[in-house]
């Protein structure tokens, strides 16, 4: 090589080819912190108060893996989990169950709409994220990497993420999801001043009982108002059924000039139209999660009723637990 190229140039490939060599070791070692699903943080409550319906869990668990629903795509597992909760009581609050200490929550004995979502969803991710056999805290892992900021709850009750604009903005992100929103027919800008937190802090333990919580959620809002959010107007939501897929988020937006959206559900294909499920508070729908009609449908039962805005979540990264089999 010295003959060939003499000592300058020599020293240079040299040079390049220990650079390489030192960019590769690099990435290797590396390459267990590729891994971009966060761990789960350690339980600060007690199990029993973060996790309800042990049995209905193990009870889908044992059908999921019967019915192999591991070998599905992500929306069709996901609906699967959700007609599995249908007929599950509708509560709301389930969430606040300290005045201080924020975990993860898991209800599957009684949910509402967003913890409906949540739950079905994460009972569909979890099968393919790691393999079994399944504990609560598998799932309590999936709803922290979906509903927390970064995925990771600090054990405050501002890292929860308690707009849906900003899951869906942080899930995109992280490339967890993608908000296919702005590209349905008649997508459109909305505006608003979201403060649904801090003018009724009062509804919410957390923020009653620590007071200090509400100048930072006042920011948090602030953000979430400047978000670029796109709804689909529900006089265009017919026309956009034929784009929408088994277990996609689906929030309705709503008219209020506070808030971005005001109920979320899932959607799953049924002769040829959308169909909403969603856990609703309805007496007249039982108060319980649902099966319901078409999303044009349901829009229309309300005038409230904006429009939509639709999320489509996508598998995690498989964990290396996986390897390990």
């Amino acid at each position: 090589m010295l003959e060939l190229f003499g000592d300058a140039p020599t020293l240079l490939l040299m040079k390049c080819l220990c650079l390489m060599m030192s960019l590769a070791g690099a990435l290797c070692a590396q390459e267990p912190r590729l891994h971009t699903v966060t761990p789960p943080s350690p339980l600060r409550l007690p199990k029993d108060t973060v996790f309800k319906g042990d049995s209905k869990f193990y009870a889908i668990v044992k059908q999921a893996e019967s019915e192999n629903w591991r070998a599905r795509p992500i929306g069709q597992r996901t609906t699967l989990a959700a007609r599995a909760l249908l007929g599950t009581k509708y509560v709301n609050y389930t969430l606040e169950v300290d005045n201080r200490i924020e975990s993860p929550v898991v209800n599957l004995q009684a949910m509402d709409c967003w913890t409906f979502y949540e739950n079905s969803l994460g009972l569909s991710r979890m099968l393919t994220y790691k393999p079994g056999p399944y504990k609560p805290e598998d799932l309590i892992h999936m709803v922290e990497v979906e509903r927390y900021r970064n995925g990771q709850c600090t054990g405050s009750y501002l890292s929860r993420m308690h707009h849906l604009e900003e899951v869906f903005y942080d899930n995109q992100r992280r490339g967890l999801a993608e908000n296919i929103s702005t590209r349905l027919p008649g997508a459109e800008r909305m505006q608003r001043s979201i403060q649904e937190m801090t003018v009724a802090w009062k509804s919410y333990r957390y923020l009653k009982s620590d007071p200090s919580l509400l100048q930072p959620m006042a920011e948090i809002e602030k953000r979430v108002s400047a978000l670029p959010v796109y709804q689909v107007p529900k006089s265009k939501v017919l026309e956009a059924e034929k784009y929408l897929a088994d277990g996609d988020v689906c929030a309705i937006t709503t008219t209020s000039p506070n808030q971005y959206t005001s109920h979320v559900g899932l959607i799953m294909r049924y002769q040829g139209r959308a169909y909403f499920m969603h856990a609703t508070s309805s007496s007249s729908k039982g108060r319980c999660t649902v099966f319901d009609k078409p999303i044009t449908d349901y829009l229309n039962e309300l005038s409230t009723h904006s429009g939509v805005i639709v999320c489509r979540p996508k598998d995690l990264p498989p964990s290396r637990m996986w390897q390990k089999k």
